[in-house]
């Protein structure tokens, strides 16, 4: 258990009822809106036509993909505009980047680019930390709730944690909030390192 968390354990949630739970909640997030972590440096997303197609070396034809999902991504931000709150995100980047991690830096580009603002941070930057081992993968909706997605041994999300104590989900908000004022526009980041990029190998 990280120390982000103070002893407190959650609630385990299975999978279909942490997306039952989510998609109940989100919808209604107050401010300050939701919050990421992005910790991990690789994951699998089965049945992402996208991630499939990178995952099997069809690179070209991932970003085809990403990019005939701009009208959905434009939609879906427009309406949490209309909702009244906002998303933010923080993604922890180890370089050299792996070839999932620079597939999913697309992604995050095309959110970026429709308000699903993202900042880069450096492991450097999380590094104080994380002594009682790897950050945690987690996400906030307003001061109500947070989740920590959980995953398998080979990346797959297999559960969720919920916790709903005001006091500690304001505290990890506020944690998340810290690192991304210190981190880089997605944007940049992005022109700078990951579109000079050749295809990444996926072995």
């Amino acid at each position: 258990m990280h120390d982000l968390f103070h002893g407190d354990p959650g609630e385990l949630l299975r999978l279909e009822d942490y997306w039952a739970d989510f998609d109940d909640r989100f919808w209604r997030t107050s401010v300050p809106g939701f919050w990421k972590l992005e910790r991990q440096q690789t994951f699998k997303e089965p049945g992402d036509e996208g991630w499939q197609a990178f995952a099997d070396g069809r690179w070209e034809h991932s970003l085809r993909v990403l990019d005939a999902r701009r009208p959905d991504f434009q939609s879906y931000y427009r309406r949490i505009a209309e909702n009244g709150f906002a998303t933010r995100r923080v993604r922890v980047v180890e370089e050299p980047l792996t070839p999932y991690l620079q597939w999913e830096l697309h992604v995050l580009r095309l959110r970026h680019e429709h308000g699903g603002l993202t900042r880069v941070v450096g492991a450097d930057a999380v590094a104080s930390a994380e002594a009682s081992g790897q950050l945690p993968e987690i996400y906030t909706l307003g001061a109500e709730v947070m989740y920590e997605a959980v995953y398998d041994a080979d990346g797959v999300l297999a559960a969720a944690r919920r916790w709903r104590d005001p006091e500690l989900v304001t505290n990890c908000q506020s944690f998340i909030e810290s690192l991304y004022r210190s981190g880089q526009p997605l944007d940049e980041y992005f022109a700078r390192v990951v579109a000079p990029m050749g295809p990444p190998h996926v072995g």
